[in-house]
This record gives C-alpha cells, sequence and structure tokens, in this order.
C-alpha cells in the first residue's frame, strides 16, 4: 500500500484522489474549499480543510512521510508552484503537479516537479494507474469496461514464449502487440518470445488488465 497525498480537490483531483483510494491506497485529500473537502470525506482515507502553501500546515500533517504528492490546484499557479516546491524541499520522493499551461507546467519542472500533466491530455484515472503500477507505460480507455495498456514486461515473463505464459487463460486479455526497440511484432503469436525490457502492448477489460499490472 502506498501513501499519496492529493493537494487540490476540483474535478482532475478529486479524480485522481477517488481512484487511487479505491484500489486500496492511503489517499490524504487536501483542500481550502469545505465543500470540496466534504464531498471526499466518504471517498479517501482523509480529507482535510488546510492551506498547502503554509509550510508548517504540511509538516504538522506529516505530508514528508508520504510516498506520492500530486498538486492539482486549480487556476491559481503561484499557490501551484510554491506548493510544488515546498513538497520537495519537505523530502516527498514523488511530486506530480498539474499545469494549465507550457510555461506554468515549465516553472513546476524547474522548482523541483517530477511530473507535469495537463488535465486537458490526461485523465484523472489515467494518472491514477500509472502511478499505481510502476510498469505501465500508457493507458487508453476506449469504453466503461474496456481500455488498452502500454507496459514493460513483468521479469518472470522474460524468456518464455506467449504460449507458455498463457496470456488468454492466465489474464483473459489480447497481446496487440510486442515493441522491442524499434522494432514493433504486430499480433504477436503464441511461439514469439518475451525478452527483458519488452513493451507489450494488452487489450482487455479493465479488472483483468488490472491483475495482469499487479504480476
Amino acid at each position: 500500500m502506498k501513501q499519496f497525498v492529493v493537494i487540490g480537490l476540483g474535478r482532475f483531483g478529486s479524480s485522481v484522489a477517488a481512484k487511487l483510494a479505491q484500489n486500496d491506497n492511503e489517499v490524504l485529500a487536501i483542500d481550502l474549499c469545505e465543500d470540496c473537502v466534504d464531498r471526499m470525506k466518504n471517498l479517501v482515507t482523509q480529507a482535510i480543510e488546510a492551506d498547502a502553501t503554509n509550510k508548517e500546515v504540511l509538516e504538522s500533517l506529516g505530508v514528508g512521510n508520504f510516498d506520492v504528492a500530486v498538486v492539482s490546484i486549480g487556476d491559481d499557479k503561484h499557490s501551484s508552484i510554491l506548493t510544488t516546491l515546498l513538497l520537495k524541499e519537505m523530502g516527498v520522493p514523488k511530486v506530480v503537479s498539474k499545469a494549465v499551461s507550457e510555461l506554468h507546467g515549465k516553472i513546476l519542472s524547474k522548482v523541483g516537479a517530477d511530473e507535469v500533466v495537463f488535465p486537458e491530455r490526461d485523465m484523472g484515472e489515467r494518472i491514477a494507474r500509472h502511478l499505481m503500477t510502476s510498469n505501465l507505460l500508457d493507458f487508453i480507455e476506449f469504453t466503461d469496461k474496456h481500455s488498452i495498456i502500454e507496459l514493460i514486461a513483468p521479469e518472470d515473463m522474460a524468456g518464455k514464449t506467449l504460449k507458455e505464459i498463457n496470456f488468454r487463460s492466465r489474464f483473459q486479455v489480447t497481446i496487440m502487440a510486442i515493441k522491442r526497440g524499434e522494432e514493433i511484432n504486430l499480433a504477436p503469436g503464441g511461439d514469439d518470445k518475451v525478452l527483458t525490457g519488452d513493451i507489450l502492448v494488452v487489450v482487455g477489460e479493465n479488472e483483468h488488465l488490472d491483475i495482469l499490472q499487479e504480476e
């Protein structure tokens, strides 16, 4: 179980916080908006009305001990930049910050953001899945129940053929392609091998893809 702190509970932040909590992670949600906090109280581990630009407040909440921080403050660029800076100064290993413009994103990177996201391009659920799964590279949801993911092949699959791994019966998903460097093997067959570092492009139901990502 990882510990996440999500600061800013607008549409994007709420989506990320809720999805992380649904997957049994410890989630602390913070916002200055009382109504926003109230909406999240039953969806996350703890929701607090607080000023995240105040270092003493962050320290009192033990934010520096969390694994990942998501800064999803709205249009207040100054607050998002300051909060990002404070979190890195406090030693949070990974800080993901939302940007509202290219310039804003560049500044966030300069002050220490490990990753900058643009909500117009990256949906909250997609970011949540990326944060929870270290080998997940990309995620495209094309129905409510089905998605396509790109992930680094788990180590226990290296050197085995698709037939030996038995993807279909083991995970109930389909391998669409195997990427190996600049080469792409489209619609690989059962005799094709998976090597260390290969990227698998997989399609299936979300619940089955979740099982695969846990490998």
